[in-house]
């Protein structure tokens, strides 16, 4: 579509509550929430675009959403030096409504990667905007480092919302680039922490010969190229991060589009619009802007006739029979999905500075 980077833009924007929270997805009844890991990209896509009012507004509602529970964060870090389980009331959730209330619905949110990628996302407001971060953020930024510094090593759900008792390396990813991100901010540098990660990415793995869905696994996650960008554990030219990609490649990428996971079945397992913007960054960050662009328009022509992108396309499904279930159960697929325009408006702005 022609003005697709505009319609990205527009889109973000007017989805954008009074509060600075991003709405996941409108027409779609469970996305009309925010979380802060698709808040986190799309704040990082306004600033590129030189939005940095947006991506503020959206940091000073997840840095107030921290504020408010801070007796919460107190409670997860005394059972953590404990060794205690978490209750639900321990934890930060993973998705709050438009003005911050938590939701009475039962949802999976023990989910830690959303507050790393909010980390990494506040640091690169700060260098983008080139803005001093205002003191509350830099409040709830110092509670959720506190937070993830002491419950990195507990398995929690992954970035899909799903396999609560694993350790996903994603999120492990998340976690470290957003520490490294508080680091900056603020001088509080945790180098043990920091490092106790990257020894428990490379230790996963050692055996599959390439970074893992989640520990003791050798399956791969589209969701791995976050080790390398936005988070930068690894360089691109560490080996294991190329032997990743190219699994990445192998399994899961079918005719421009990228799935999450082999056997996943959430809508049967399309390709996801978001993941196929994901790749295509992996290739401006080595260089190959030319693959880059062939993700870029493969993502383009994925756009609707009012220039929305879904969150996934029913296409090479994993698993057609799962399709229509969960169409009967939730709806169509989500149109548009902000994370969706945001990785699009990522991966252009990649290209462009190539």
């Amino acid at each position: 579509m022609t003005h697709l980077y505009e319609r990205s833009i527009e889109i973000i924007l007017e989805n954008q509550s009074a509060t600075g929270a991003y709405l996941a997805c409108p027409n779609f009844p469970t996305y009309r929430y925010s979380w802060f890991r698709d808040g986190a990209f799309i704040a990082y896509a306004m600033n590129l675009v030189g939005q940095h009012e947006s991506a503020a507004r959206f940091h000073e509602w997840a840095a107030g959403n921290i504020l408010a529970r801070g007796d919460v964060v107190q409670r997860a870090l005394g059972k953590a030096a404990l060794g205690q389980p978490l209750e639900a009331q321990d934890i930060l959730h993973t998705r709050y409504s438009l003005h911050g209330d938590e939701t009475e619905e039962d949802w999976p949110n023990f989910q830690l990667d959303g507050f790393g990628a909010w980390l990494w996302a506040l640091q690169q407001h700060q260098a983008l905007s080139q803005t001093p971060i205002s003191q509350a953020c830099m409040q709830a930024a110092a509670m959720a480092a506190d937070y993830l510094a002491a419950l990195w090593r507990r398995p929690c759900y992954d970035c899909w919302e799903e396999f609560p008792d694993e350790r996903h390396s994603y999120t492990l990813a998340a976690i470290h680039g957003g520490l490294r991100a508080y680091a900056l901010l603020s001088g509080d540098e945790r180098t043990s922490t920091l490092a106790a990660i990257s020894q428990t990415l490379l230790a996963a793995a050692a055996d599959a010969g390439h970074f893992v869905k989640f520990i003791g696994s050798d399956a791969v996650d589209a969701s791995l190229l976050g080790i390398v960008v936005p988070y930068a554990v690894f360089p691109p030219e560490h080996p294991l991060v190329s032997a990743t990609v190219q699994e990445i490649e192998r399994r899961l990428a079918k005719d421009g589009g990228v799935h999450r996971y082999a056997w996943d079945s959430y809508y049967g397992g399309g390709a996801w619009v978001l993941l196929a913007a994901w790749l295509g960054w992996y290739y401006a960050e080595i260089g190959d802007t030319d693959r880059a662009t062939a993700t870029l328009r493969w993502v383009e022509a994925q756009a609707d006739a009012l220039g929305q992108l879904p969150e996934q396309i029913p296409t090479n499904l994993n698993d057609p029979d799962y399709y229509e279930p969960w169409r009967q159960r939730w709806g169509d697929i989500a149109n548009p999905l902000l994370w969706s325009h945001a990785k699009y408006i990522i991966l252009k702005s990649m290209i462009a500075a190539a």
